[in-house]
């Protein structure tokens, strides 16, 4: 089996691309126009995920903090930016001036936050957030792949991951297609991988955090089931999530690895 191939190398080196984390204090929405009728709705939405990434706890909801703040989120912000999702179509009748898509990325005051957050008797999360290396195989329909940083396969895939991992406030490596191929791992052999390989495949490649996971999507299912193995310094977690979009899927194993590690408690089925 590959899995067992790549365990018998004399080398533990696997290429991988990295992600870094910074701005754990910003957050991120889309807004439609550029109007504070619209702005002002997105920086509450994009305050309660900055608190979120802030504490690495997703449990934080939108009542509780509207609630802490009396609904004033702008008086958290620092700065803000909109970038147009559509730049690159040209403006066109009422789509294209009005209704057309922002991503509004707002820079919250970290001190404010760290301030809310303990009103919400949650804590700021100020040690480093260590990297997560992911060998994630994707199904769809018939074919089975394993995610990697450069390959033309699952490039929409690798994005939201890469969007989520920032979401989360937690940094994360993926391997190269060349890494992938002199470790000798295949897909069906990698997942569904139980909790001993995945330890013995963090311990073969010296790191502390690795999610061995897989999303699946064939035709008739109503969304992606995902599936996520995490391994934290030789404590292993699972849970798992179905019926919904790849972004989400990831979205959950982010909030979970993150939730896990800054020690609010561990990730559960469903988990957004």
């Amino acid at each position: 089996m590959a899995v067992a191939v790549f365990l018998s190398m004399s080398s533990s080196r696997l290429e991988t691309q990295s992600w870094p984390i910074e701005n754990i204090h910003d957050g991120k929405t889309i807004v439609t126009g550029q109007r504070d009728e619209t702005r002002i709705p997105g920086f509450k939405r994009a305050l309660v995920d900055a608190l979120k990434k802030a504490s690495g706890d997703p449990d934080i909801t939108s009542d509780e903090v509207l609630a802490a703040i009396g609904g004033k989120a702008e008086a958290f912000v620092k700065s803000y930016s909109e970038h147009d999702r559509m730049a690159d179509i040209p403006i066109h009748d009422e789509q294209g001036t009005r209704d057309r898509p922002f991503d509004l990325v707002v820079d919250f005051h970290a001190g404010k936050i760290d301030a809310l957050l303990k009103a919400l008797g949650r804590q700021a999360w100020h040690s480093t957030r260590p990297q997560v290396l992911f060998l994630l195989v994707v199904h769809f329909d018939s074919n089975s792949y394993i995610l990697t940083s450069d390959d033309d396969r699952g490039t929409d895939q690798r994005d939201a991951l890469v969007a989520t991992a920032w979401q989360a406030g937690l940094p994360i490596a993926l391997p190269t297609a060349e890494g992938v191929g002199s470790a000798g791992l295949v897909p069906n052999e990698l997942y569904p991988a139980s909790a001993g390989i995945a330890e013995k495949l963090r311990r073969k490649l010296g790191i502390h955090h690795l999610m061995v996971g897989s999303i699946a999507w064939k035709s008739g299912m109503l969304g992606w089931k995902a599936d996520w193995n995490f391994n934290a310094e030789g404590e292993n977690h699972h849970w798992h999530i179905e019926d919904v979009n790849f972004d989400d899927a990831f979205r959950s194993a982010m909030r979970g690895a993150a939730k896990i590690i800054s020690g609010n408690g561990e990730a559960r089925d469903g988990l957004l």
